[in-house]
């Protein structure tokens, strides 16, 4: 983990308008530097720069932040490769805690892997640039494959002759370890010991992960060679670094279009990729021949959350559209399914279109999933009930994987629109399969409790325990969970969460500024922060921020008010968790408008702080108390509930609570004296 000082030093040293220079061509606007947004197709420069800020923003798509948070969109790198590539820029040393000798060994071996198929990666491009073999034998396949010389440099392919041990002499030569080697699958041990080259005689297709890495290899033996041939396709075997079912072939080619376009095309083969890519098409990838998995899902949904399945028409690529659609709905993916013509696949189809004409066929011809599954096991139920009955329940299984509420109700109306059924029919089918799913999941937590036996501690001796510091907070004031009835999923509709952000706005750009004096027992004034009056204030009706995120950052600026030169601002923009940093970089990057019918400067929030933050406290608490009231009513109405009377009596003397603490901050709420 880098440190908290490295942090500090990357962030002071990396400036906002040389970094995002290297990607976007900027011209100063006053005091600010505009450009075209990276992040989508824009027609007119919409992307902010505040080089006194460290922010950017752009007011059409939303997207920005500080220098990391552009680097991690740019180029889809984590936190900390963001802020690694920022060291490097700028010369800066990473330092990281100790690592353990078993992890130190763990990191080197990985290292050793990378460094053996960097160079297998560059061997394998001069044999085909350089070699005899290479130009008048690989180069013409691939010319005859119709792939271009640019877009053969683009992937980085590469060939290996037919010598069948030629690779690893020529690695042992220069020093490579040969355990490394055979652990990359580059190479493998015969029965006398001797090594034999995996991939002599083909041409070479190099798996990159999204930092561009070579994580391993696939290698195709030529045209002229495949008859007979049992494996036309070989791959790099699993390794420390490289598992196929994790990975896609072209994602690190593929990156910055699917961000761009807001979509991903998922094809099956390397060859698919690449022509769709000589096509014009850059956002697709290929899961090459194997089952879509979960980590193949959740790595493309760190750049989009829209997906189109292209596959070929014939029943092998139908069958290979449902497999994965059940997959996809589960991680919450808009999926969409495009099957091309029978006899073409997306290669042999690119060539025969522009990537005008492509575009054109895949917006005619492609369906929501919802409409493509349908229609297809309607062909196969056709007017037997039995298989009717079978493909509502199918479909309802489907459909009630869809994490979202909005987009599944959606669904469950077009379904019921296709199979001419009332849409209850397909709730009802919704809720059992959900119910069957969560007694799955109940069943096979109480397996797993039962086959973990207790571990009976006894607690430590006191003389153990003399240097514990105690905890900051009272567990009470820690708690992560807030009792409520309000939901956790879809709190953004509701009225009090807007309130909330604008407190956690207030908090984090005006977080240590004081706003008011309080006079203590003694006669003396003391300066009181927003952070300490924000805190106090939901402690005093025992109110805490429903966002577990929101709840987070109070603690953490209670904690680290009074460090020396702390400021809320700084602090949270350099904050290790991305999540809390981005959430800063948003609330800090709006820009101050003025006010159009005088032209004159709206009164900055910092100059009224003392009516400003009580003003949103009382909002917020009010709006908070009429949600979880109307929250505490439904759940009263649930079955489950309404059979349980001492739940009942718990939630209604909830609800009478809650009446109590309204009245009360009514009143106070009249009686406030605001101090200036």
């Amino acid at each position: 983990m880098i440190d908290q000082p490295t942090i500090d030093r990357i962030l002071d040293a990396a400036q906002i308008v040389d970094v995002v220079s290297e990607f976007v061509t900027l011209r100063k606007r006053g005091v600010n530097f505009v450009g075209l947004c990276p992040f989508h197709d824009d027609k007119t420069p919409s992307f902010y720069v505040s080089p006194s800020k460290g922010l950017c923003k752009c007011f059409a798509c939303g997207k920005g932040g500080n220098v990391v948070h552009f680097v991690m969109e740019h180029e889809q790198m984590t936190y900390p490769e963001a802020l690694r590539w920022l060291a490097k820029k700028y010369n800066i040393e990473i330092k990281e805690r100790e690592l353990t000798d078993e992890e130190k060994q763990v990191q080197n071996v990985r290292e050793s892997l990378f460094v053996v198929n960097d160079f297998a990666r560059n061997y394998f491009q001069d044999i085909l640039y350089n070699h005899a073999d290479g130009k008048s034998i690989a180069m013409s396949y691939f010319r005859q494959r119709g792939i271009r010389d640019d877009i053969v440099k683009k992937f980085q392919l590469g060939y290996s002759t037919t010598s069948r041990d030629a690779l690893a002499q020529e690695a042992l030569r220069k020093g490579y370890k040969r355990e490394f080697l055979i652990k990359t699958g580059l190479c493998y041990e015969k029965e006398d010991g001797s090594l034999r080259d995996r991939f002599w005689g083909r041409v070479i297709f190099p798996w990159f992960n999204i930092s561009g890495k070579v994580l391993g290899f696939g290698g195709r033996v030529l045209d002229s060679r495949t008859k007979g041939v049992n494996q036309k396709y070989v791959n790099s075997p699993e390794s420390e670094i490289f598992s196929k079912r994790k990975e896609l072939y072209g994602i690190y080619q593929a990156k910055a279009a699917m961000v761009k376009a807001d979509c991903v095309y998922m094809v099956e083969g390397y060859t698919d990729v690449i022509a769709m890519h000589q096509c014009g098409l850059e956002n697709v990838v290929a899961n090459s021949g194997t089952a879509l998995s979960e980590q193949q899902i959740r790595l493309l949904h760190r750049f989009t959350s829209n997906i189109t399945l292209l596959y070929d028409g014939d029943e092998a690529g139908i069958k290979a559209s449902i497999r994965g659609i059940d997959m996809l709905l589960a991680e919450g993916m808009n999926i969409k399914v495009l099957l091309l013509p029978d006899g073409d696949d997306p290669d042999s189809f690119s060539r025969k279109h522009n990537a005008a004409e492509f575009r054109q066929y895949i917006e005619e011809h492609e369906e929501n999933f919802i409409r493509f599954k349908t229609n297809l096991l309607l062909k196969d139920a056709q007017k037997d009930p039995i298989k009717r009955a079978g493909l509502i329940s199918d479909m309802a299984r489907s459909i009630g994987l869809i994490p979202n509420d909005v987009i599944r109700y959606a669904c469950v109306k077009e379904c019921a629109s296709i199979l001419n059924v009332n849409e209850q029919i397909i709730l009802n089918e919704i809720k059992k399969h959900l119910l069957q799913r969560d007694d799955n999941y109940l069943e096979q937590i109480r397996k797993e409790k039962e086959a973990v036996p207790p571990v009976e501690m006894a607690p430590p001796p006191p003389e153990m325990m003399a240097d514990v510091p105690p905890p900051p907070f009272p567990p009470e004031e820690a708690a992560e969970i807030y009792q409520s009835y309000i939901p956790e999923e879809g709190r953004e509709k509701y009225t009090f969460y807007a309130k909330e952000q604008l407190l956690v706005k207030t908090l984090i750009r005006y977080g240590e500024k004081v706003m008011c004096y309080v006079e203590t027992e003694e006669n003396k004034e003391t300066p009181l922060t927003v952070i300490e009056y924000i805190s106090t204030d939901l402690k005093q009706d025992e109110l805490q921020f429903h966002n577990p995120l929101h709840r987070k950052i109070l603690t953490e600026a209670e904690a680290h008010l009074h460090d020396p030169n702390f400021t809320a601002e700084r602090y949270f923009l350099a904050h290790p968790d991305p999540e809390i940093s981005k959430l800063a970089a948003d609330m800090i990057s709006e820009r101050y408008q003025l006010s159009k019918s005088n032209q004159q400067a709206i009164t900055k929030d910092e100059e009224r702080l003392h009516e400003l933050v009580p003003h949103q406290l009382i909002d917020f608490k009010f709006a908070i108390l009429d949600e979880d009231m109307r929250c505490t009513l439904q759940a009263l109405n649930r079955p489950e509930i309404a059979a349980n009377p001492e739940k009942c009596l718990e939630i209604m003397a909830h609800y009478k609570e809650l009446g109590e603490l309204q009245k009360m901050m009514a009143k106070r709420a009249g009686d406030r004296v605001v101090l200036k």
